[in-house]
């Protein structure tokens, strides 16, 4: 077996918090479907009672047969058939209830697998910005989905099993109280060691399992690397295909090797534990055809015994193998429960009832703002300080990790500030309500999402609530400058987007911005953000873009991020962010006549184009 990490032993759950995860998957299956668990519960113990009833309906069949060749007559004959009519009822119910029982579980199953699946994405929605910079929380995501929705049935019908089983059971040790009263205690304990076997082994492929879930993410990664559309062109030009196979090939590998350590332990285990048992059942075997010889008990009395001692060493083994199986179900549900219990209390606002305001635009400012990401040393902004008035336009200039993209982050509360506050219409962010605070700004992100969907909806989810507004969406696509683009496309404002669906249709880098901004164009927002919103457009186009920008955005507040100097000459004013600080404000005339930074970009962009 591959050694664990030190660290990666410390995600054991005691037994005891196993059996804290019973009552929420109980309640998860009850809530998916609860009509079908009852019957479905109530039809198991009914079967329960059929093996014990199958048996004592042989032991009948065959003493009666006994009986008729020793004196025939046809009294005798009918009961003998009369039994093997009950024996035919009861297989008969077996397989009724089989059948409609797993036609329950197939059903409660499809319900509970959805029930999952809305917990998680309704949990995913709460989540903050946080979260998902952070990898451990993909580790959680990940091992919560992976088997979540199959684990919670899982365990429910484990639970039930353990229950009928004793059922089962109880019914043996009534008919064989006066046969082998020692049988059943004999089987049980030969049977012990399956069970604790399995329960050690589960738990170790759990920890298994859970500690490589990074390098999980790493296989499933490098398999989208070879089989995506848009890394397609760099594995061929660069000869990475091999690379790449070799590295999955190598985790695979890695992978494999733990697989089949904890397979062949599991092999040698259960390979000495079922030789106990076998020599444990043969020896009650033995016992009673020992008092059978000596005409303590009939043939039935044998028969009888026969069947319950073979099915009840399998009902013992069975039932603690699905206790340990329990043990497994147990541990990945934690991960469905870790999950679902990550905090997200940034989401709401740190005042009650959230603080409002009317409708804008209203005063920006920025008040020794300072700010680092969780787990990090290093700042992101460090004591920035700025006013922007309704209606002004701040440029945002600096190198990559300067800071720009995380002061949006904390414009629209994504993050707070570690240190200062940031106030909009005099009050803090942190006390309006982050819903209301978000629809009052409009945003085109630089890594900004592509919707496999139609081009109406890539347009009009700017404001979902006005989705099915065509002529607003009309007039967005208009502010946007992506008109002609929709005009071009095969079915207007209908044609469906992307390369996952059929009859999609793909667009370049350039017409995916357009509809980005004619998103962000789409809400009636009080200020702006474009954060690169011209990075993929031409020049041609990017001039019409803020030509269009400057006449529409008039009386609203914006922010602009660009690395064209051509972009950001046109706002009021030009904040200058080196290493998260603000090193220079001022107007485009004013900071180059001032020399500094600022003029220093300006003249290094301005000789490259005219070069």
């Amino acid at each position: 077996m591959v050694p664990l990490k030190r660290d990666d032993e410390r995600k054991k759950i005691s037994l005891r918090e196993l059996v804290r995860q019973l009552p929420g998957t109980l309640s998860l299956v009850w809530r998916a479907d609860r009509v079908n668990v009852m019957v479905y519960v109530s039809l198991q113990l009914v079967l329960s009672l059929q093996p014990a009833a199958m048996a004592y309906v042989s032991k009948h069949i065959i003493d009666g047969v006994v009986d008729a060749v020793k004196a025939p007559s046809p009294e005798l004959r009918t009961a003998v058939l009369t039994w093997v009519a009950a024996a035919l009822a009861l297989a008969a119910a077996a397989v009724i209830i089989g059948r409609v029982n797993g036609l329950l579980s197939a059903m409660t199953r499809a319900r509970l697998g959805n029930l999952i699946n809305e917990l998680i994405l309704e949990k995913a929605l709460t989540l903050e910005l946080k979260h998902f910079e952070d990898p451990s929380l993909y580790d959680k995501l990940q091992n919560a989905r992976r088997e979540a929705s199959a684990r919670p049935l899982s365990l429910f019908t484990a639970a039930l099993d353990v229950v009928t089983r004793t059922v089962t059971l109880i019914s043996f040790g009534a008919l064989l109280w006066h046969i082998a009263w020692w049988a059943l205690p004999a089987l049980a304990l030969s049977a012990a060691p399956a069970f604790f076997v399995e329960a050690k082994l589960s738990g170790e492929g759990f920890r298994l399992l859970t500690w490589r879930a990074p390098e999980g993410r790493k296989l499933n990664y490098l398999e989208w690397i070879l089989t995506r559309d848009s890394h397609v062109k760099e594995v061929k030009l660069y000869g990475l295909g091999q690379l790449i196979l070799q590295r999955y090939k190598d985790l695979f590998a890695k992978f494999f090797a733990q697989d089949a350590a904890l397979q062949r332990r599991r092999f040698w285990f259960h390979l000495g534990s079922n030789l106990l048992a076998q020599g444990s059942l043969y020896a009650c075997y033995g016992t009673v055809v020992w008092r059978a010889l000596g005409g303590a008990l009939t043939l039935g009395d044998l028969s009888m015994a026969f069947a319950m001692f073979t099915q009840g060493q399998g009902a013992f083994t069975g039932m603690l193998t699905t206790a340990a199986g329990m043990y497994e179900d147990a541990l990945f549900m934690s991960n469905l429960f870790t999950f679902l219990a990550v905090e997200a209390k940034g989401e709401v606002a740190t005042v009650s009832p959230p603080k409002t305001l009317p409708k804008g635009p209203h005063t920006l400012v920025l008040e020794g703002v300072s700010f680092r990401y969780p787990g990090k040393e290093k700042w992101a902004l460090r004591d920035l300080s700025l006013t922007l008035a309704p209606g002004e336009k701040l440029g945002l200039v600096g190198e990559n990790g300067a800071g720009k993209s995380t002061l949006i982050k904390l414009l629209l509360r994504l993050y707070d500030p570690t240190e200062g506050r940031i106030t909009y219409g005099g009050v803090d962010l942190r006390e309006l309500d982050p819903a209301d605070l978000r629809r009052r700004f409009g945003a085109v992100f630089q890594d900004f999402v592509r919707y496999q969907f139609p081009v109406f909806e890539n347009i009009g989810l700017g404001e979902p609530a006005r989705l099915s507004d065509r002529p607003a969406i009309e007039a967005a696509a208009e502010a946007g400058g992506a008109t002609e683009l929709v005009k071009s496309l095969p079915r207007g404002l209908d044609t469906t987007l992307g390369s996952w669906f059929d009859d999609a249709q793909d667009l370049s880098a350039g017409q995916w911005q357009k509809l980005a901004v004619a998103r962000a164009f789409m809400r009636d927002a009080e200020v702006l953000i474009l954060d690169e919103p011209t990075a993929s457009i031409d020049a041609e186009a990017e001039f019409a873009l803020f030509e269009r920008f400057q006449r529409l955005a008039k009386e609203r507040t914006a922010v602009i991020i660009s690395h064209r100097f051509s972009t950001v000459r046109l706002a009021d004013q030009i904040a200058v962010l080196e290493g998260g600080r603000l090193v220079e404000l001022g107007s485009h005339a004013a900071l180059v006549e001032k020399g500094g930074r600022y003029a220093a970009l300006f003249e290094l962009q301005a000789r490259g184009y005219r070069s």
